[in-house]
């Protein structure tokens, strides 16, 4: 029987755009959506509408959650947040472990996320690219395993997107997929194997309106 795994990074990020917001926020590493990113993640959504989809799975951060959301609307669906997906807790760009919103503050934001559902697995800061790459890569099969045969949606960053591909196909995965925001990756299981059939599409994608080109160059910034 198939399954397929889509791998989508979150669409573009407010402190990518002004990186000012970062110098007074209060959870200064979970920056919400831009206002382009918001329509990224709509875009997203509308690719996704009609594909097989079951369960959705999002980082814990605001802007995977918040691109998670805009396809769980369309496709009707509940949000599972699993911590296995979050962000590369990487010391050099933090400080110290993110503050991110509570679970309780996400569900009133977003009625859809799942209380039920318990993350199978655990991301502790800080930690290394091969600690990171591990971990959502584990995150991603334990997933796929669990919840076999249905087609699941895991929401990312640009390293646990990466990361979860390996989990799959290996450092194949370290060669061919490009992990650009709002990109997606797409699995399939059939024959006993593991196919490679989007390496980081973003085809879904089309231009803004009245956006500024260096605006929009910023759509692709290769960090997480």
């Amino acid at each position: 029987m198939n399954q397929v795994i889509w791998i989508a990074r979150h669409a573009n990020r407010l402190d990518f755009v002004n990186p000012d917001w970062f110098l007074t926020a209060e959870k200064r590493y979970d920056p919400p959506l831009s206002d382009d990113g918001i329509i990224q993640a709509q875009q997203l959504a509308k690719r996704l509408k009609g594909e097989r989809i079951k369960h959705i799975f999002a980082s814990p951060f605001l802007r995977t959650v918040q691109t998670a959301n805009a396809v769980a609307e369309i496709l009707d669906l509940d949000i599972k947040l699993e911590t296995g997906l979050s962000e590369w807790l990487n010391p050099e760009w933090m400080t110290e472990e993110p503050e991110k919103l509570s679970t309780l503050e996400l569900v009133k934001l977003f009625p859809r996320i799942d209380r039920s559902y318990t993350p199978r697995i655990a991301a502790k800061y800080p930690e290394t690219h091969e600690q990171v790459r591990y971990r959502s890569g584990q995150t991603a099969r334990c997933l796929a395993a669990e919840f076999w045969p249905h087609d699941i949606l895991l929401v990312a960053h640009g390293a646990s997107v990466l990361g979860a591909a390996m989990g799959f196909v290996g450092d194949l995965a370290k060669t061919e997929v490009k992990a650009k925001l709002c990109s997606l990756v797409k699995l399939v299981h059939r024959e006993s194997q593991w196919f490679l059939e989007l390496k980081g599409d973003t085809s879904h994608l089309e231009e803004i309106p009245g956006l500024q080109p260096e605006y929009s160059s910023l759509w692709q910034r290769p960090t997480s």
